[in-house]
């Protein structure tokens, strides 16, 4: 047997009616939707964390190393144990969470708070390895684990338009359509969206991987030809230092050296005691948050890729979920926030992906990119989040999947599918989705219906909520 066929046989490529190609490709695809995190997580974090003696720039390039190096732990881990196509990094929103209100915000030290993402992994390995994470998620209300992905793909959609500067702010109706004609990435992202989509339809294979790299070969030649001015086409800088350094010289100088940060970790370890309240509330936010973005994102991914039972379980979903929680608490303890599932996997499965081969292939180029940083910076986001659009259309098919004659399902999965883009938040739409379950059903006179667990998991929501809106509103402080 080849090393080709003992592959297909370890990730069982025949059982999931896969090959090589489709899950390289797939992995790839996945890969180029998901790769700026490694620019824009050391970004983020970097607001929060300074180390004396080294200058912000090599503080940033050393998060970009633990933001590269926890992501492929995780998608190791996701490839050979649960055998699942998702990528995994550093998530967004909870990199922010960690560096503005954590740091800047409540005066945690950076330590402290590498301190509590770790504390928040360990929590999550105790949780999965016993089970308890599966028999969460496996109360989620059916009307809510069917809206998932549309609501995901709604999500994404905004997220997509809005970077692709098609959807714009607006005082008086808080968006409105984006003008193609003084915009130079809207028009564009219009003609690369077009390609794509024309694509995709046509069944060509690598169509999201295409039209990604297209439109960003196309806005760095406009940008060279002069027809617009560096930076409106090209990431922030990376024009000119391209220019000026080359991309051997910027290879070079790239800061491999994280050591630094694994000691602010070990020093926070010993800070936790300093202001043990303020600790446990972040890593119950920490967790809380993570804990039901990775549900949503799992049941929403997993929903267009076919993986999930007629009762809308992910199977052996422990598997999966021990992949972030391990890639969490690597990730705290050499420099970085809290490692999640990404919905960006999406392309992936949509190329095909549908076994673990598609993580790994993700995590390899992760690993890969250490090298080719500047590169991998040099892709403009709004190429990239092409790809959202087109996965996000694709994703609206799971409405199908919801009785909308029923009240329960209709408000409890309509709930679900707009909160999501509306607050920006994949755990708020499923928060909306399942206290108002509960709450239709008792109305209908079916309480019966409701398991006390899906009771205990929206007072849960409840009680989150009441806390959340106290501190917000100063109401109540740590």
């Amino acid at each position: 047997m080849g090393a080709l066929d003992s592959l297909a046989a370890y990730f069982r490529f025949g059982d999931h009616e896969t090959d090589l190609e489709t899950e390289s490709i797939a992995g790839l695809t996945t890969f180029l939707a998901m790769s700026y995190i490694i620019v824009v997580n050391p970004i983020i974090l970097g607001e929060a964390i300074s180390l004396e003696g080294y200058r912000s720039g090599e503080v940033t390039q050393m998060i970009t190393v633990a933001t590269i190096l926890s992501s492929v732990v995780a998608m190791l881990v996701m490839a050979f144990w649960a055998n699942r196509p998702f990528g995994l990094a550093p998530g967004m929103g909870l990199n922010a969470f960690f560096a503005y209100t954590v740091v800047l915000g409540l005066g945690v030290p950076w330590q402290v708070a590498l301190a509590a993402v770790f504390v928040e992994g360990i929590v999550f390995i105790v949780l999965t390895a016993v089970g308890a994470r599966r028999y969460i998620i496996e109360l989620f209300p059916e009307p809510v684990k069917f809206a998932v992905g549309a609501g995901i793909g709604v999500y994404l959609l905004f997220l997509g338009l809005q970077e692709m500067q098609l959807v714009v702010d607006n005082p008086d109706t808080l968006v409105s359509l984006g003008n193609v004609a003084t915009s130079a990435v809207a028009a564009l992202s219009v003609a690369g969206l077009a390609l794509m989509l024309v694509l995709h339809a046509r069944g060509i294979r690598g169509s999201i991987v295409i039209g990604i790299l297209v439109t960003a070969v196309a806005g760095w030649l406009l940008t060279a030809l002069d027809v617009v001015s560096p930076g409106t086409l090209t990431p922030p800088g990376s024009y000119e230092q391209m220019t000026n350094e080359g991309l051997l010289g910027l290879i070079a100088n790239v800061q491999y050296d994280f050591t630094p940060l694994v000691a602010g970790f070990v020093d926070g370890l010993g800070m936790i005691t300093d202001d043990p309240l303020v600790f446990v509330l972040v890593v119950f936010t920490f967790f809380f948050v993570d804990f039901f973005d990775t549900a949503g994102t799992l049941i929403g991914v997993s929903q267009i890729g076919g993986f999930l039972d007629e009762d809308g379980d992910l199977p052996e979903i422990e598997k999966p979920l021990m992949a972030d929680a391990i890639g969490t608490t690597v990730g705290a303890m050499i420099g970085t926030s809290t490692v999640t599932t990404y919905i960006e996997s999406s392309t992936g499965v949509e190329e095909g992906g549908r076994t673990g081969f598609t993580a790994l292939v993700v995590g390899v180029l992760f690993f890969l990119s250490l090298l080719l940083v500047p590169l991998i910076s040099a892709i403009p986001q709004y190429a990239s989040y092409l790809a959202l659009v087109v996965v996000g259309i694709i994703m609206l098919q799971g409405v199908t999947d919801i009785d909308w004659q029923h009240p329960a399902w209709a408000i409890s999965g309509g709930l679900t599918i707009t909160v999501m883009p509306m607050t920006a938040s994949i755990s708020n739409g499923l928060a909306a989705g399942i206290m108002s379950y509960p709450l239709v059903k008792g109305a209908m006179g079916e309480a019966d219906d409701v398991s006390a667990g899906q009771w205990a998991l929206a007072l849960a929501f409840v009680v989150y909520f009441a806390v959340y809106f106290a501190v917000d509103a100063g109401m109540l402080s740590f």
